[in-house]
């Protein structure tokens, strides 16, 4: 069963009358957080030759098959080599390549059934977000560069829970295209989410590498939903990212639900889980929020329905005196929430990755299904 034929207004409409009655499923998303043969213009086997031809015969046999975390490495650090080797002469796939990656993940998108309204759109982006989000910019470390989280422990932090969903589906699309990296699979697949459920162009470049388990980060780089304002800050500071910006990516709240079997909160934040909106905000501060009264953990409930929530860290944005003005700009203006959401998401899918990998000094904006049916 597809739901494309719901997007924006009329998916919004029909699923904010059913969400009314209360009918939720109650099985998603949680607080936050290979080889097919290459297009016809692509240069696939170019820059793999180029590759090879850096790594050198026997040494990149020794690399690729030795166990040795120094040797993965450096291994590491000579593909980051290659790629921005390839940058430079230009041995890369081209845009209408990874135009045609982004509208397979687009079909899978939709291709969900009863999984969480119809849609894998939230968990897609939930994996670009929590692949992301590990970044330290004093250490340098973490980001979507190396696509660490196929990797113990990371698969296995809290935080992670349920993004197997997303992996394994991920994994059928690095089947069908084997020469995209997994780290710029996984962030192109958020901006698809993010695009293909109404919601603004996200920027977007390809030239992350994949890297090793030495590369997992350490656990707790993500947000802890039960914390408030100093924790919110705390783990955005560290990525680079200021008051306004914080308010802006937790509008990402717009899409998916929480799952007790998951993040052990549950429900949607909105009435329209998967049509990408400013509604988030609006329902912050015009609905009545209590907490809910239940063995869980500790979130509000609207106090009319009973059929939404809000985690601690999404009602802060209300009490927080700079929190609080960024949320109400959006609340009132969705056009302005679009246009800051998109810079910040952009911002990070890229964090981590060195700028030398990127394939191209401006960003691309992908076509949506729709617009390339105009």
């Amino acid at each position: 069963m597809s739901f494309a034929a719901f997007r924006a207004p009329l998916r919004r409409q029909a699923l904010s009358a059913s969400f009314r009655r209360a009918e939720l499923r109650t099985s998603s998303f949680r607080k936050y957080s290979t080889e097919a043969p290459p297009a016809a213009k692509s240069n696939t086997g170019l820059y793999v030759g180029l590759g090879a031809a850096i790594l050198g015969g026997g040494v990149a046999y020794y690399l690729y098959t030795s166990s040795s975390e120094t040797a993965k490495a450096t291994s590491t650090a000579l593909k980051s080599a290659a790629q921005s080797a390839k940058v430079a002469t230009n041995f890369v796939p081209t845009k209408g390549d990874y135009q045609k990656v982004y509208n397979r993940i687009a079909e899978i998108i939709d291709d969900a059934d009863d999984y969480d309204y119809g849609s894998f759109g939230p968990v897609l982006l939930r994996l670009a977000w929590h692949a992301s989000g590990t970044y330290d910019q004093a250490t340098g470390t973490g980001g979507s560069n190396y696509a660490t989280m196929r990797f113990q422990p990371e698969s296995l932090h809290g935080a992670n829970a349920g993004l197997h969903v997303a992996r394994e589906l991920m994994e059928k699309v690095k089947q069908e295209f084997s020469w995209i990296s997994y780290g710029d699979l996984w962030t192109l697949a958020g901006v698809a989410a993010v695009q293909e459920m109404a919601g603004p162009k996200v920027p977007w470049r390809p030239g992350r590498v994949d890297g090793f388990e030495s590369h997992v980060p350490p656990d707790g780089r993500l947000p802890d939903a039960s914390q408030g304002a100093p924790h919110i800050r705390d783990i955005f500071y560290r990525m680079g990212f200021n008051d306004q910006e914080i308010v802006a990516l937790c509008g990402a709240h717009a899409l998916g639900r929480c799952h007790t079997d998951r993040s052990g909160f549950d429900g949607p934040w909105t009435f329209s889980p998967t049509t990408f909106s400013n509604d988030y905000y609006k329902l912050l501060f015009d609905e009545k929020w209590v907490w809910k009264k239940w063995n869980g953990p500790k979130q509000l409930e609207d106090k009319k329905t009973k059929s939404l929530m809000m985690l601690p860290t999404d009602y802060v944005l209300t009490q927080d005196k700079s929190f609080k003005k960024y949320a109400k700009s959006y609340a009132d203006d969705a056009d302005l929430f679009f246009q800051d959401f998109s810079a910040a998401f952009s911002k990070l899918l890229e964090l981590g990755v060195p700028t030398q990998q990127f394939v191209a000094s401006e960003h691309w904006v992908m076509q949506t299904v729709d617009d390339q049916k105009s």
